[in-house]
């Protein structure tokens, strides 16, 4: 095996630990790696040794093993990125789009059964809504810099419309 196969992920990994953990103190162990990389280190290398299987051991046979492989791929990269950036109250309508990646990857390796796209459809807008309306409300959050400017506005606006009306001759 090449030392760089090895080596390059690690620093990659390390890297990353060190850019998002630079303004805290550093305490540094495996516990810390394992905390903040498992997705990386287990789920993720499990959805692509998945999809390693049907491209390259099964010669494109056994379609069923890209279901397993999109959903834990997904899954490991929604949890990698809630890990990093302490994010589950957000990132969680990623689960739900997990087994929609897996469908549809099963729709278009397979044969392309349209009754599959039902539940990917259902699926995908059910996260895509949840994803939309989550992040509003953070934003949402965040605009009423601690009081109630939000609606403050909202009423400056509705009484400006009022005001302005056209006038009927």
């Amino acid at each position: 095996m090449n030392t760089r196969t090895v080596l390059g992920p690690l620093l990659v990994l390390l890297g990353a630990y060190l850019l998002f953990n630079s303004g805290t103190g550093l305490s540094f162990g495996p516990g810390e790696i394992f905390g903040y990389f498992w997705p990386t280190m287990f789920v993720i290398p499990l959805g692509l040794f998945f999809h390693w299987m049907y491209f390259y051991m099964t010669n494109r046979r056994g379609v069923g093993l890209l279901v397993p492989g999109g959903v834990l791929l997904t899954a490991g990269f929604i949890c990698q990125v809630s890990m990093l950036f302490d994010s589950w109250g957000y990132t969680w309508p990623g689960f739900i789009l997990a087994p929609a990646v897996g469908l549809f990857e099963l729709y278009w390796f397979g044969g392309r059964n349209r009754y599959l796209l039902i539940p990917i459809n259902i699926l995908t807008v059910l996260s895509l809504l949840f994803f939309f309306v989550f992040s509003i409300g953070a934003i949402l959050d965040k605009l009423t810099f601690g009081g109630p400017f939000l609606a403050i506005a909202v009423i400056f606006v509705g009484a400006l419309l009022i005001i302005s009306r056209k006038r009927e001759v």
